[in-house]
């Protein structure tokens, strides 16, 4: 039986809701994961007793949020292995990071002849924005061939990755077939040929330890609110010698070192990407949620992703009439299916009646979508609060939306 990680659901009061009458399933973690208490109470808590802007005055308040601001970018450098805290760029999430590389220095690493590498598993913010620094700079976007079950081979890596290619960008973990990539090869390849990779760690770093100095990777983006932080929050991670050749995005209050009337000069990094009031509750909030992840233990995490990931592909795969996608074995926490003659929405819609939530859709992976040869899928995503009787539940919606359109 595999149960919630010590007992965790009871930290996240959502979970105890009702809906339509039924105990909720929270099977849409991969679009966002839910918050215990220990992340709601400390952004609270800032509001209620803390709250003031930071690096400005030098009143107690503002005081104390800034050094509280300091001390959650530190927590999340400990918590990605990051040399050091300088290195941690706030975002608004995942999309704003990976823009913020593309723009800030894409712009300057490529030019006509160079090729961008990405993979059809790409989410779409993973993706349009080298399909458009591609079109700015006139670099070729290349595509790495996904293997039949959905999965990239170093092989494949191989027969893209050559002298003219300046940036890879792949995400760590599909968000849709739960396929795990193999990043360190591809870094070392685009190394090897002086170019950088960029990893897409949205599914990743709620998942699994990470350790940006082992993976030997030069830029990792990631969402707060995919891994029980709040919404509005992500991170840029970046090597200080990509960093300090980036141009920031966003001009104003904070990013600037001095201004005349015809010339500025830029603050530090990482104050340089920071322009603007930034969103210091979500800050607090997500160092909250490293810590907790942090006491739960992050591989005791992994391993029950994997595994409840692994049932639930598993049972879903051996109903008839379902088609479940991607990789049989690794597998991460989303799980993609059909069930036949049924529509995606029809399937959510059904789901939810029954109190469980999952998503249906593209699931922003349109190339991925037209590799499958479907227009949408539903997904079923767990996460540390899941158990086994989340599954059991998941099988007996499936079997009760077949009954219910043959009806």
């Amino acid at each position: 039986m595999i149960e919630p990680l010590v007992d965790v659901a009871r930290d996240f009061p959502i979970l105890q809701r009702e809906i339509n009458g039924h105990r909720l399933v929270w099977l849409d973690s991969a679009a966002t994961a839910q918050k215990p208490n220990q992340v709601i109470d400390s952004v609270n808590d800032f509001y209620r007793w803390s709250n003031a802007n930071v690096l400005r005055s030098v009143h107690t308040l503002a005081a104390e949020a800034t050094t509280a601001f300091a001390e959650s970018r530190r927590d999340i450098a400990r918590f990605i292995g990051a040399r050091k805290s300088e290195e941690v760029i706030f975002t608004r999430g995942t999309t704003e990071a990976l823009n913020l590389v593309a723009r800030g220095l894409g712009d300057s690493l490529t030019k006509v002849g160079d090729e961008i590498v990405v993979s059809p598993m790409e989410h779409h913010s993973n993706l349009i924005p080298w399909q458009q620094l591609a079109k700015r700079t006139g670099a070729t976007l290349r595509y790495v061939e996904l293997a039949q079950d959905g999965t990239i081979t170093v092989d494949a890596l191989r027969a893209v990755i050559g002298p003219s290619t300046r940036i890879v960008a792949l995400s760590k973990v599909s968000n849709v077939l739960g396929t795990v990539n193999p990043i360190q090869a591809a870094g070392e390849m685009v190394h090897h040929v002086g170019g950088i990779i960029v990893v897409d760690g949205a599914q990743s770093v709620p998942h699994e330890p990470t350790d940006v100095q082992q993976l030997d990777i030069d830029f990792l983006a990631f969402s707060g609110h995919k891994m029980c932080g709040p919404t509005g929050i992500g991170v840029l991670w970046g090597k200080s010698q990509w960093l300090d050749q980036m141009e920031p995005l966003q001009y104003g209050g904070e990013m600037i070192s001095y201004v005349d009337r015809d010339t500025a000069t830029w603050a530090e990094v990482p104050e340089k990407f920071e322009g603007g009031t930034p969103n210091i509750a979500g800050s607090i909030g997500l160092s909250a949620a490293t810590r907790y992840l942090s006491n739960i233990g992050m591989k005791k995490v992994h391993q029950h992703s994997q595994a409840l990931g692994q049932l639930a592909f598993d049972t879903l795969y051996e109903i008839p009439a379902v088609t479940v996608y991607g990789p049989g074995r690794p597998h991460g926490a989303a799980i993609a299916f059909n069930i036949e003659g049924i529509h995606p929405h029809d399937i959510a819609q059904v789901f939810d009646s029954l109190g469980i939530a999952i998503r249906a859709g593209h699931h922003c992976a349109q190339p991925l979508m037209q590799w499958l040869g479907v227009g949408s899928t539903a997904r079923a995503s767990v996460y540390l609060y899941n158990g086994e009787q989340d599954i059991l539940r998941l099988r007996e919606a499936i079997l009760e939306t077949k009954r219910y359109f043959r009806r």
